[in-house]
């Protein structure tokens, strides 16, 4: 979740898509999936829904931090110790 938080808070308050996330974390799609659900359960991430920017391309997802994901991420930023997620990375 770490990573997650990290490179939505890089982008923010601009949204990313789940592909540009796959590849700024180096998560599969099974594990980033689950954490943006489980994220988005929590208040952390909003999403919505994009047009698709080519003729036959399906829309896709994107997402931002929420207020509140956006504070978590300034709070671990700076003392990532304090939150018992030093060493997690999902």
């Amino acid at each position: 979740m770490l990573a997650v938080l990290a490179a939505l808070y890089d982008q923010a308050p601009k949204t990313i898509h789940g592909y540009d996330l796959m590849q700024q974390t180096g998560l599969k799609s099974g594990s980033l999936y689950p954490i943006l659900m489980r994220m988005s359960d929590q208040g952390l991430v909003s999403s919505q829904w994009c047009e698709p920017t080519a003729p036959g391309r399906p829309p896709r997802h994107a997402y931002r931090l929420t207020a509140t994901g956006l504070a978590l991420a300034r709070e671990v930023r700076a003392d990532p110790g304090s939150f018992g997620l030093s060493g997690a990375r999902a």
